[in-house]
């Protein structure tokens, strides 16, 4: 039986073959699970009570993925304005996520957060966050440096070549995550709990590039494996 893995939908104004808004994950991050040996299952983000009761949503799952999207409200970070280059916030997506990050840490829960679920995280846990940045790392690809928690993040190499798609990067980074890769910007590249080895993150996509390049395949094949350690 396949380790199942928890994926929070992403909205979407537009989807081409629906009338209507939608709710997806990307295929190619999917596929990146299922090649790791994963069944990895869609939830809906609901702001209400019983969408946060994830102990019952979450039975049966053994681990959590928090996929790339939209901005974050920047009013969860910060008191100046909003940045006229902040795109798609939507509160009820915000407070899934955070919810769900929460809930996770909380039950020490594993969690392997991509691109925007880094993002959440850390102002989930009270980091903070550069709204915009100039030159942004959209539609890039860089070298970045990793330099520990090779085992966590599943790249034994001292650096990996990453495909990146993000305008907002890591301010302050919060207490309680030990940063372990940055680009040569300095932009903070991934991230680890310091006492909580449940929670990996990366800012890059892996799965842009995983079908072909076995070495961001292997950060999907790290985290499924870890579940299935931890489960015999």
């Amino acid at each position: 039986m396949r380790t199942r893995i928890a994926i929070l939908g992403r909205f979407a104004h537009s989807v081409s073959c629906l009338r209507h808004p939608g709710v997806v994950v990307s295929r190619p991050i999917l596929e990146s699970l299922w090649r790791a040996g994963a069944e990895p299952l869609m939830l809906l983000p609901i702001d209400e009570p019983a969408g946060m009761d994830w102990s019952s949503r979450l039975a049966g799952f053994d681990g959590i993925v928090m996929p790339g999207g939209a901005d974050l409200n920047p009013t969860r970070y910060t008191d100046e304005p909003v940045d006229p280059h902040v795109y798609d916030v939507d509160d009820v997506q915000d407070a899934a996520d955070i919810s769900l990050i929460q809930w996770a840490r909380h039950h020490e829960f594993p969690l392997l957060a991509v691109c925007r679920g880094l993002q959440v995280l850390n102002v989930a846990m009270g980091g903070t966050l550069e709204q915009h940045f100039d030159p942004t790392h959209q539609h890039l690809r860089h070298d970045v440096a990793i330099t520990t928690a090779h085992d966590l993040i599943g790249i034994a190499k001292e650096s990996a070549n990453v495909s990146c798609h993000h305008h907002q990067r890591v301010a302050r980074v919060a207490d309680g995550l030990t940063v372990v890769a940055r680009a040569a910007d300095g932009t903070v590249e991934a991230v680890v709990g310091t006492h909580e080895p449940n929670i990996v993150a990366v800012q890059w996509h892996p799965e842009d590039t995983s079908a072909a390049d076995p070495v961001q395949q292997q950060v999907f094949d790290a985290f499924v494996q870890r579940l299935v350690d931890a489960a015999r």
